[in-house]
């Protein structure tokens, strides 16, 4: 329909909505945020988004549009920035303006920088809209689509199109959303390889909070979310508004506060220079800017994305299987009888998917060299894979296997048969990473190559599940002499969309040196990242926590990994180990073959936990409580209907107090009656008829000299009790953990 300036956008879902003013022939968001109810008051929008003038300033309100532009006055960060090139230098046709001085083409395009965008069209449903808006003289149109699903979430992007005779180098097209002034803290994450998406805060000030990432991958450091909130805001308390780039490559995020006293956030893909020049009629469209607002904390933001996340037709609908990844068990021991005798041990302890992990293809003998050869090694498999997974599947198992089709090794068949597949900056190679290189999917012979490869073995062989990675940073990645990152990104991005297409009953994970390449634009087209390298579950606690601020956790790999990790050198006990790994998709990552007596029974207890429970872990709503010592970690999974429950205690350092004392339980329905009980490790109770899955290191769990009384029996009450008075806790030693059962009595 035509666009009606008395007539505003308005989409409401899950007490969100989105208010876009016509008005003034920009569209602005006027507001997002809480819900403002069926019917909107009647009043003149042009009133309400027209502010004061200030002195020293424009003449005339500023507007801040859906694309902040600078032909509005907009004076931060501007939506779209970009330049018409002329002919001779790029561009296709003569100009008789320029040795005028007018910056005219021959077609009457006006060659400047500064777009005036201005409505031209506009259709609306309840929860989406198409907004189109032009610059006729500079030869533009940008289509936004904006689409409140119905949990809450906003997703918002532009489609730019170049309507001018000339070339149009884009420099960068944002996506931008003002938060409200209660919004005066930021929250996003950072981190390295194996201490992925730890938060880091502080208050907002003016100017502008900024996050490049530069790896051509997403990056061990990257946000995943930037929220802003009101002062203090926690897991369950405070407005928070936060957005998430669902963008594999190069991309920015920011905050930025502007004298005026407005503050967006935005992001952004990166662009390299020159990278993305749009021939006349050729257009541009930027990833999604995911966007969610919570009244109740961040786990009002964890409802909204995984609200969105649940309701894909494409999302994982069976129970996610116990997986066993082979690579902490034997790395590049590739034996035939030595993983056969894995394969024993997984099926009998109930493993549901085995996974060979690195080693397996042409001269993989370690990692040096091989990759690109993706041929099963006749020297290590005479008879291909067959054998193995013979052994797998006749035990019951689904056989997964690891590849890293995007990346090279100079030393392999394919690099010395093709060296141009290499990409590079055009004059030598770019430093080594892991020993490797990246494969330039933008020349189409070698992504076909890696395709026909990939459908090969996955025809030949019962394949059933990828382990997919990504081991280094895209640095100095260019084709044909130019940057291409975002090409590389989308070549990648069409690989495994082509492959998914083929092999529908394959499932995918995304992994890139642990968890480097975790956003949404990744898990629309895989079944699940890999968080962290990191197995420690100590660090894994505070991973997994973020990661799942975003991901639901039966996208999130969590395995238990050997007693020591190979990473950090800690040792934990099994219970801590497993009780990390339950709130994920679990695993083992860990030569499981020694495993004898009460160990062996344990870890046999523990899948058949997860087995029992996974439909609830993966169906029902993150809750985190806001725990007044640092030292504890409160988190647990509540059914959608309230009915039922299961909470980690966890002890991640000592204590300032003596005791937990009493700790309240978010996030039940405080109508119903519920039943209380620690479900592992139980305590040592000589008297207890069902002892459950004990742990041969229960002792070890508790320090204190007498516990709760509840502990040993359990309890009942209200879920108002719990969630508001709470009950007693034992005492944990540092780093454990306990695993708590709750369910309407």
């Amino acid at each position: 329909m035509e666009p009606n300036p008395l007539n505003p956008i308005y989409l409401r879902a899950a007490g969100v909505s989105l208010l876009i003013d016509l008005s003034s022939g920009e569209p602005s968001v006027l507001h997002w945020g809480a819900d403002l109810g069926g019917i909107l008051p009647d009043l003149s929008l042009a009133g309400v988004m027209s502010g004061p003038v200030p002195h020293s300033a424009l003449d005339i309100p500023v507007v801040l549009g859906l694309l902040p532009q600078a032909s509005s006055g907009w004076r931060g960060r501007p939506g779209l920035r970009g330049h018409r090139l002329a002919a001779g230098n790029g561009g296709r046709d003569g100009v008789d303006g320029d040795a005028l001085g007018i910056g005219v083409d021959r077609d009457g395009t006006r060659r400047g920088f500064s777009a005036r965008l201005r409505l031209t069209g506009c259709r609306a449903t309840e929860r989406s809209a198409v907004i189109t808006t032009a610059d006729a003289q500079l030869g533009l149109t940008v289509v936004t689509e904006v689409t409140l699903h119905d949990g809450g979430l906003l997703e918002l992007r532009h489609h730019l199109t170049n309507d001018g005779g000339t070339d149009y180098a884009l420099e960068e097209l944002a996506a931008v959303l003002p938060v409200g002034p209660e919004a005066t803290e930021i929250l996003d994450l950072t981190g390295r390889w194996c201490r992925e998406r730890h938060p880091q805060r502080h208050s907002v000030q003016q100017g502008t909070w900024l996050r490049s990432a530069r790896h051509g991958r997403t990056g061990h450091d990257s946000s995943l979310l930037l929220a802003a909130g009101s002062l203090g805001f926690g897991n369950r308390q405070g407005k928070v508004w936060a957005t998430h780039f669902a963008w594999s490559g190069d991309h920015e995020a920011y905050l930025e506060s502007l004298a005026d006293g407005r503050s967006v956030l935005g992001a952004s893909e990166l662009v390299g220079s020159g990278e993305i020049v749009l021939a006349p009629g050729e257009s541009y469209l930027t990833p999604a800017l995911f966007a969610a607002y919570s009244s109740h904390g961040l786990d009002g933001i964890s409802d909204a994305f995984y609200a969105w996340f649940r309701g894909r037709s494409k999302h994982p609908s069976t129970p996610r299987p116990v997986v066993l990844n082979t690579w902490e068990a034997v790395y590049f021991n590739h034996d035939l009888t030595v993983l056969t005798s894995l394969a024993d041990a997984a099926a009998d302890l109930g493993v549901e998917r085995f996974v060979l992990d690195d080693g397996w293809f042409r001269h993989r003998r370690d990692d040096h060299a091989g990759l690109g050869d993706w041929y099963v090694d006749p020297n290590v498999w005479p008879e291909g894979l067959h054998p193995l997974i013979a052994a797998v599947t006749d035990r019951g198992m689904e056989f997964g296997l690891w590849v890293e089709p995007e990346m090279i090794n100079s030393d392999s068949d394919a690099a010395r048969a093709h060296p141009d597949w290499i990409a590079g900056p055009g004059s030598g190679l770019p430093l080594q990473w892991r020993h490797q290189q990246v494969l330039d999917l933008v020349n189409p012979q070698a992504w076909q190559y890696i395709y026909d490869r990939l459908d090969a073995l996955l025809s030949e062989y019962r394949i059933f599940y990828l382990k997919w990675d990504q081991n280094r940073d895209l640095s100095e990645m260019g084709h044909a002499g130019g940057p291409s990152v975002h090409e590389q990104t989308l070549a990648a991005y069409r690989l495994l969309d082509a492959l998914r297409a083929a092999h529908p009953g394959v499932e995918i994970e995304s992994c890139s040196s642990g968890g480097a390449r975790a956003d949404l634009g990744i898990l629309q087209r895989t079944d699940r990242i890999w968080a962290s390298d990191c197995n420690d579950a100590l660090e894994r606690q505070t991973i997994q926590r973020w990661t799942s601020m975003i991901v639901p956790p039966e996208l999130v790999g969590a395995h238990v990994g050997p007693p020591t990790s190979h990473t950090t050198g800690r040792t934990h006990t099994l219970s801590f180990r497993a009780i990390t790994a339950l709130f994920g998709h679990f695993g083992l990552e860990w030569d499981i073959r020694s495993l004898t007596g009460p160990e062996h029974d344990e870890l046999r207890g523990v899948i058949e936990l997860y087995k029992e429970h996974r439909t609830l872990l993966h169906t029902g709503r993150m809750v985190r409580a806001d725990l007044p010592d640092p030292a504890l970690l409160l988190h647990g999974v509540v059914a959608g209907d309230g009915s039922e429950a299961l909470f980690a205690l966890v002890a991640t350092s000592t204590s300032f107090s003596e005791q937990p004392g009493r700790v309240a339980i978010p996030g039940l329905a405080p109508e119903l009656s519920y039943r209380v009980e620690v479900i592992y490790p139980r305590p040592l109770d000589p008297d207890r008829e069902d002892p459950g899955v004990t742990g041969r290191d229960a002792a070890s769990t508790y320090l204190q000299t007498s516990a709760p009384a509840w502990l040993a029996t359990g309890v009942v009450a209200s879920g108002q009790f719990l969630s508001e008075s709470g009950l007693p806790m034992p005492i944990l030693n540092p780093e454990h953990a306990i695993l708590l059962h709750i369910s309407a009595a």
